[in-house]
């Protein structure tokens, strides 16, 4: 991306930070009130861990914010996690819900309804492709979810609007870098073919132009059976015998041993990608998990692309 692409994007940002400050007066009949008046904490829960992340970095630093998360760190996508009686009572003493949406969430679907009024849908006004909900697993999708949490929340807690604004704008400029950073590695290999491991990559293929050839299983959990694998890898030769490099990839939340089966019988190698959905909350640089996991995916995609 050149260095005109970087103005333009750069003074987006500042033009939006400008536009959320100006829209951002306190709006008492929306505001949220906190639970408890003594402390005046106000309590935002994020269904789930690139949220969280986010949420990390735009309310750094202000006070009587209470975070927490509703499926634990290691659960990976949302696609078979169980609500339990503990996230329940957890999302009805929050003050803000932040969700993926787009059907990530679709285990609460009725529970999201309930507090709408108090609720920030990251991924609303992104556009999907297939009605896939992996929003956050490419830059230009975490600068989008970035930009709808910062809004909500600076709507919903307007007090605290500039502080919010002016956090978010410091992460949307080191995403911004990261996308830079990752378009300076990848795009030599635009339009090179991929093998994923699950429907967690086509935003981030379509921002990089990388073509997904085939995915292992189209739900995590659900393994390919004996008659889809051998499609699969039939598949794969034929791409790989017509002279076509193609790259094999497992995710580090999953069993590989589907992918470990494809590569035994093509010659590739198993390399991982990361949707960046797990990680540990009393890390010391979980602020930038996010960016250090994207950065590992690039660094990764150029060792397996360049072979």
């Amino acid at each position: 991306m050149n260095n005109t692409n970087n103005r333009k994007k750069l003074a987006f940002f500042m033009a939006a930070a400008i536009f959320l400050l100006s829209s951002c007066s306190p709006k008492k009949a929306t505001a949220v009130q906190p639970n408890n008046t003594d402390t005046n904490t106000i309590k935002i829960t994020a269904t789930f861990y690139p949220l969280y992340v986010s949420l990390l970095n735009i309310t750094d630093g202000v006070e009587g914010i209470e975070l927490s998360l509703l499926a634990p760190p290691d659960t990976g996508c949302l696609h078979d996690y169980q609500l339990t009686t503990k996230d329940m009572k957890k999302i009805e003493n929050s003050n803000i819900l932040v969700a993926n949406g787009a059907g990530m969430e679709d285990f609460i679907e009725k529970i999201l309804e309930t507090k709408k009024d108090s609720l920030i849908i990251a991924s609303e006004g992104f556009e999907l492709t297939d009605n896939n909900s992996h929003v956050w697993v490419s830059p230009e999708g975490a600068i989008h979810q970035t930009q709808r949490i910062v809004e909500g929340l600076s709507h919903l807690d307007p007090s605290n609007a500039t502080k919010y604004v002016m956090n978010g704008n410091a992460y949307l400029l080191k995403l911004q870098n990261l996308r830079n950073h990752m378009h300076s590695i990848l795009d030599e290999y635009s339009g090179k073919k991929i093998v994923t491991f699950h429907e967690a990559f086509p935003y981030f293929a379509s921002e990089f132009n990388l073509e997904i050839a085939s995915v292992i299983e189209r739900e995590p959990g659900e393994a390919p059976g004996p008659k889809e694998l051998k499609e699969q890898i039939s598949e794969i030769n034929s791409i790989i015998s017509d002279g076509n490099k193609i790259a094999l990839f497992a995710e580090p939340q999953y069993s590989s041993s589907a992918a470990e089966i494809i590569a035994k019988e093509t010659g590739l190698k198993v390399y991982e990608l990361d949707p960046c959905v797990t990680g540990n909350l009393k890390s010391e640089y979980i602020k930038d998990s996010y960016i250090t996991a994207m950065k590992k995916n690039a660094e990764v995609l150029k060792e397996a692309l360049a072979k």
